[in-house]
């Protein structure tokens, strides 16, 4: 399918050739990819090839004494090289023209640039496109149909999408080529009592492909029974109090608690506290939190955007924060290297500091002694969205969820929706048990800001802490 890639990459190690002889450094980014998104609803079945992310063609990027200067374009050949090396010479010279009278421009920090050569696909056993539409679509109305039938459901939505594409990086020194590959689905239970209406969302990912629908069926009667309960959910009265948090609730507390605050283009722009604390401690010993495209999810891959080698980064080493994360540009101007976080939303994009896999690991508690360990308190579960402040180390997020616990058990009551808050580091240190079992999901996407959107996944084990809800 990524065919067209080999054929134009001689000519695209000729387009860095030429530039390397005018610039001090060069490179080449070039992108293909696919998607398919099925769903089905009481509105009927729909099959999209539009992605947040993505898209096909190419970005080339040279330094020189001045500075960076990038140029996308999405279609290429061999005539074209003349064409591009004008357009990058023009830009180039229409920056430093820009410059202020008397104004000396910033040295930029020239990308390292090893000698490498890499070739590596992520691995499915079934491709979604050998099953086809007709296949998948029968599977989500048969979900749909089981989910239906649950007394109290309105409407079962049934969703599966999986993305793949093919991306390579060339420069003098490195020719890299990587293929992966994520399918995800995500059912929707909307429950309808009188004028009252709520709905809960089961999302399932996984790097790699169709076989994540072997788990769907077990999700059914999640999403439905779980719709249902929170219809007789009760708002939950302010305060703070012992949580036991589910993986997903931990990984939006990993990610918006502490993964944008540690992304080091903010460090460059002054916009993120965590940089007066590397060395310090932030959290409990408990916890320990890595980034890193490693793993089976959504977010792995084997070099970035910018052409660093993936590589797993430990952020927060038994409580003390150990580094952040950066792109090639961030680390350059703070002396430090680059961790292979360097992606862009699309080619057409600018290439940002972004997470990857981010999570706690997990410790040595069980579920049940973490539960039996609360006189009163709750169990969150099912986070929906969040905001995080990194100047300032303040979040707010929210849980749909809260299973009360009383004297170590629960009762079977719960509460929504649910408002998560607090200092961070408070939040961190306030941490006490950990559980073994890590879970990562991936079903969502990570904007810079309200822009410059990015596939992640995040999570963590269960984990107890003190924690302000509302």
């Amino acid at each position: 399918m990524f065919e067209h890639l080999d054929t134009v990459k001689p000519a695209l190690k000729r387009l860095v050739a030429e530039l390397d002889g005018r610039y001090r450094y060069a490179s080449v980014f070039a992108a293909m990819d696919d998607a398919r998104t099925w769903r089905l609803n009481r509105s009927g079945p729909s099959i999209s090839t539009d992605s947040i992310t993505g898209g096909s063609g190419y970005c080339v990027r040279v330094f020189d004494d001045t500075g960076c200067c990038e140029y996308a374009f999405n279609e290429f050949d061999e005539s074209m090289i003349p064409a591009i090396v004008k357009t990058i010479g023009e830009r180039m010279a229409a920056q430093n023209a820009a410059l202020p009278e008397g104004v000396t421009p910033l040295p930029t920090p020239i990308p390292a640039d090893e000698p490498c050569v890499l070739k590596k696909a992520t691995e499915y056993k079934i491709h979604p496109r050998e099953l086809g539409d007709e296949a998948i679509l029968a599977k989500l109305n048969e979900v749909r149909e089981k989910g239906m039938a649950h007394e109290g459901i309105l409407d079962f939505n049934a969703i599966a999408l999986y993305y793949s594409y093919r991306e390579l990086f060339l420069s003098k020194n490195r020719d890299l080529d990587q293929t992966c590959m994520y399918t995800d689905y995500a059912l929707v239970a909307l429950a309808a009592k009188g004028d009252k209406i709520k709905d809960y969302y089961v999302p399932c990912s996984i790097c790699g492909g169709a076989e994540v629908f072997d788990t769907i069926e077990e999700k059914i009667g999640i999403a439905a029974e779980t719709a249902v309960k929170l219809l007789d959910a009760e708002p939950i009265p302010p305060g703070e109090y012992d949580c036991v948090c589910a993986p997903s609730v931990t990984g939006m507390i990993v990610h918006e608690a502490f993964g944008h605050g540690v992304e080091e283009d903010m460090f460059v722009k002054d916009r993120a506290k965590a940089m007066e604390y590397v060395g310090k401690r932030v959290a409990s010993d408990l916890v320990t939190m890595i980034d890193g495209p490693s793993g089976n999810q959504t977010a792995t891959f084997f070099f970035d955007h910018e052409g660093t080698l993936a590589q797993d980064t430990l952020v927060i080493d038994k409580g003390i924060l150990v580094s952040g994360y950066a792109d090639n540009l961030s680390a350059g101007r703070l002396g430090v290297a680059p961790t292979g976080n360097g992606r862009r939303e699309n080619y057409a994009h600018k290439a940002y500091t972004r997470m990857t896999n981010t999570y706690f690991k997990g410790g040595d508690s069980t579920l049940d002694e973490m539960i039996a360990s609360i006189d009163y308190g709750f169990l969150l579960d099912n986070p929906t969205s969040g905001m995080e402040d990194p100047k300032n180390w303040g979040i707010q997020c929210m849980v749909s969820n809260a299973y009360e616990i009383k004297d170590g058990k629960l009762t079977g009551k719960i509460y929504s929706p649910i408002v998560l808050t607090g200092y961070v580091p408070d939040l961190l240190m306030s941490i006490s048990m950990m559980g073994k079992d890590v879970e990562l999901c991936g079903t969502g996407y990570c904007g810079k800001g309200h822009k410059e959107y990015c596939i992640v996944s995040d999570g963590g084990p269960y984990m107890k802490a003190r924690i302000k809800l509302g």
